[in-house]
C-alpha cells in the first residue's frame, strides 16, 4: 500500500508530521479587511494581532477543488494506491459536498473522504494517526478502522468570550449573540454529532462554565490512560493554564498545550479556550 493523507489548513498538525513526503495540506484562503493572507507566512500570533486591529470580520473561503483534483492526478501518476482526505466537516464548509464525486474518478487508486465531525488539533491527532500506522506497515482497512474509532470517541468543549465572532461568521444567530451577551451567558458550545458549532448548555460567568467543562471532562473520558487531551486557547493562556493543572491532577498521562490555527480562530474569535479528547493512537 502506497497511501496519501490529505488535509487542510483547519488541521493542527505537529511540526514533525508536516515533513512527511505522503502529508499533503489544502490551504483555506483566508483575508482580513480585504487583503488575502498565506496560512503558511504567518504565524497564529501575527493573525491574532491583526485580529484584534481589524476593522471587519475576517473570512474564509473553500479550498480549491481544481487544486484538489490536480492533486489525485498527480498522486495517481506516482503510483498511490490509496488516499484518505480528512477536512473541515461538512456542516461548517461546503468543501466537501463540492470534492465528494472525485472519490470515483480515480480507477487506479481508492480515495476516501470520509465525514470528520471535527477540526483544530483532534483532526489533526487523526490526521498523524493515519500517518504513523502506514509507516508502522498497517494496511487500508486497519487505517481506516482506527480514524473510525477516534471519530466516534472524540469530543470537544469551548468557552468562547464574544459570541458575536460566531455571529458574523454565520456559526450563530445574531440575536443568538447578542441575548448571551445581555445575560451575561457564557454558553458551553461543542461539536454536534454531524459537525456543527452548537451550544451545549447554557451557563452564567466564566467561572461556572470553566468548572462545567471540568466535569464534562471526567464525564467523557472515564478511563484516564485512554484519551490524549488538547488544552486549546486563542490568548486565553490563564484560563487554559487552569484547565491544564486541572487534567493533570486527574491523572491524564497526556496532556498537550495547543493554539487555535488561524482559521477556527476566526469564526470563534479571541479569548477562546477549549478541551479536546481522543482516543489514543
Amino acid at each position: 500500500m502506497k497511501l496519501a493523507i490529505i488535509t487542510d489548513t483547519s488541521a493542527d498538525i505537529a511540526e514533525k508530521y508536516k515533513k512527511y513526503e505522503n502529508l499533503f495540506v489544502l490551504n483555506i484562503p483566508i483575508s482580513i479587511d480585504g487583503v488575502d493572507y498565506d496560512m503558511s507566512k504567518i504565524s497564529p500570533e501575527e493573525w491574532f494581532d491583526l485580529m484584534e486591529t481589524a476593522q471587519d470580520v475576517p473570512k474564509t473561503s473553500q479550498p480549491s477543488v481544481a487544486e484538489l483534483e490536480l492533486l489525485l492526478q498527480k498522486l495517481e501518476k506516482e503510483g498511490y494506491t490509496h488516499v484518505l482526505g480528512l477536512f473541515l466537516p461538512a456542516a461548517i464548509s461546503g468543501f466537501y459536498q463540492n470534492v465528494f464525486y472525485l472519490q470515483n474518478e480515480f480507477d487506479k487508486m481508492v480515495v476516501n473522504f470520509p465525514e470528520t465531525f471535527i477540526t483544530s488539533s483532534p483532526l489533526g491527532y487523526m490526521v498523524e494517526t493515519a500517518l504513523d500506522l502506514a509507516e508502522s506497515g498497517a494496511n487500508f482497512d486497519e487505517v481506516f478502522t482506527k480514524f473510525e474509532e477516534q471519530r466516534e470517541g472524540d469530543r470537544a468543549y469551548m468557552l468562547v468570550d464574544d459570541l458575536h465572532w460566531l455571529a458574523k461568521g454565520g456559526r450563530l444567530s445574531n440575536g443568538a449573540a447578542v441575548l448571551g451577551t445581555l445575560l451575561n451567558i457564557k454558553p458551553v458550545l461543542t461539536f454536534s454529532t454531524d459537525g456543527k458549532v452548537e451550544v451545549f448548555e447554557k451557563v452564567r460567568t466564566v467561572k461556572k462554565t470553566m468548572s462545567r467543562m471540568k466535569e464534562l471532562l471526567l464525564q467523557e473520558a472515564q478511563d484516564r490512560s485512554a484519551y490524549k487531551v488538547y488544552i486549546i486557547q486563542t490568548r486565553a493562556e490563564e484560563r487554559a493554564q487552569e484547565l491544564y493543572d486541572y487534567a493533570i491532577e486527574q491523572g491524564f498521562d497526556d496532556v498537550e498545550m495547543a493554539t487555535f490555527g488561524p482559521v477556527i480562530a476566526t469564526h470563534l474569535g479571541l479569548n477562546t479556550v477549549a478541551y479536546a479528547i481522543s482516543p489514543k493512537k
